[in-house]
């Protein structure tokens, strides 16, 4: 098995051979619905303020702030003021871990009539990432919190909770999507279930085949169902997250399918590339591995569009 610096050479020799100016086109009208900017309890290398403006330069479409302990949804209205780009979109939405709620039906009906448009399950508190955390996996916190209850959706029996329930009911109603966060993939299956029969149409998992436990198989059969599968673009490109080898990330897409797939940069963090050079690195790296101008613009523009609502 590779090393993490050996998949950084990798990538790093492959996108050296891409075209630049290309790379620019297809980051022109692309979407990261996975910024970690800050302010956050986690040291963040830019602001919301920041980010915004260095994915409008590279003319960008929009960005999606997210933070597992707050939700920067009540503060895009005062960004809009600010930034004034009617062409650039900005998202926010609420983590469902103990620190903004946990499964608290109200916290989630207050975001969303503020504008939250993705509600994530649990990420640095879910049980299942607890577990992960007590294997010094990637998604240990650097940050020191109170000690949390460990959550998950299902009670003992493997039923969804009925705060749970109440909850999907609010994302069906504003419509808005729903993530799987660090969830177990056999909670996810449960929950996914349940979330269709209560008319929830975005569905969305973030790097399945990190931390969640997922098969090809689980990938592919998620992705029949009209999910959107994520993958993090911090995981296979130049950053000190990287766990995966180029080859890895086509076989990660392809499990899914184009059609299905979306990459999300998830950078923010201090000593990584930002958000905008994530994202440009992962184009670079999609093209060197074979996938066309239109797979990648599938990946980074429409299917994050479809996803908040935007017309391709």
């Amino acid at each position: 098995m590779a090393t993490s610096e050996q998949n950084r050479e990798e990538a790093r020799r492959l996108m050296a051979g891409v075209d630049e100016d290309l790379a620019a086109r297809l980051l022109r009208g692309a979407i990261d619905l996975h910024v970690h900017s800050g302010p956050s309890t986690m040291p963040r290398q830019l602001d919301h303020l920041q980010a915004a403006e260095e994915a409008i330069a590279a003319g960008m479409r929009g960005v999606l702030f997210k933070d597992h302990h707050y939700s920067a949804a009540p503060f895009i209205p005062l960004m809009e003021r600010l930034i004034a780009n009617p062409d650039f979109s900005m998202f926010s939405g609420l983590v469902l871990n103990n620190s903004t709620g946990g499964f608290n039906p109200y916290v989630v009906d207050a975001q969303l009539k503020m504008g939250a448009k993705l509600i994530w399950m649990p990420t640095a508190q879910a049980a299942n990432h607890i577990r992960s955390s007590h294997r010094k996996s990637r998604l240990v916190s650097n940050v020191q919190l109170m000690a949390s209850p460990a959550l998950t959706v299902v009670d003992e029996l493997g039923n969804i909770l009925d705060s749970v329930k109440q909850i999907l009911d609010k994302v069906a109603e504003f419509d808005v999507i729903l993530s799987s966060g660090h969830l177990h993939v056999w909670e996810i299956w449960k929950l996914f279930d349940e979330a269709r029969s209560r008319g929830i149409k975005r569905l969305l998992i973030n790097h399945p085949m990190y931390g969640l436990h997922f098969t090809y198989a689980d990938i592919a059969d998620f992705a029949k169902l009209g999910v959107i599968v994520e993958q993090s673009a911090a995981m296979y490109v130049d950053s000190r997250f990287n766990v995966y080898s180029p080859q890895e990330l086509k076989e990660h897409i392809e499990a899914a399918g184009v059609a299905n797939s979306s990459i999300g940069s998830d950078l923010g963090q201090v000593d990584n590339p930002t958000p905008v050079e994530g994202m440009r690195q992962a184009i670079k790296l999609c093209l060197a591995l074979g996938f066309s101008e239109a797979d990648v613009r599938t990946m980074v523009a429409d299917n994050p569009a479809r996803l908040v609502g935007l017309a391709p």
